[in-house]
């Protein structure tokens, strides 16, 4: 079984707590005090950050339970990065909006540095599966 370090649990609780407070900062603002109609992906991705915000919250206390938010953010931002900024930084185009999505994504190494990958490696893909069935 993989044992996860003290130190380890503190670096996610410190994650979680950087997801808290920034998203708490940038996103919880216009969702206590909307001004106006928001357009829907403005929408839609204020609502799922406030949601991941208090799922991040709940990582504060429970550091391994809430892994699979930070493998999710890790892997929509890796994939956004190769899909959308990656071919639009080699074509020269760019544009502000991309560049500034793209300097918040980056910050996805953080994710890399913080998990423990031994233990995501033991619970998440060597670990069996749950049963599809009812019990014999």
């Amino acid at each position: 079984m993989s044992i996860v370090s003290t130190f380890r649990l503190y670096l996610l609780r410190s994650l979680y707590l950087l997801i808290v407070v920034g998203l708490g900062l940038i996103v919880w603002p216009s969702i206590v005090h909307p001004s106006g109609q928001w357009e829907l992906m403005d929408g839609v991705v204020k609502c799922m950050l406030a949601a991941f915000s208090v799922l991040a919250l709940l990582g504060l206390r429970y550091p391994l339970q809430m892994l699979p938010i930070l493998l999710w953010e890790l892997l929509w931002k890796t994939l956004w990065l190769a899909i959308v900024a990656l071919p639009a930084w080699l074509n020269g185009r760019m544009d502000a909006a991309t560049s500034e999505n793209t300097f918040a994504c980056v910050f996805v190494v953080l994710v890399v540095v913080a998990v423990p990958w031994p233990y995501v490696l033991q619970h998440y893909v060597k670990k069996a599966g749950e049963r599809w069935g009812a019990s014999a």
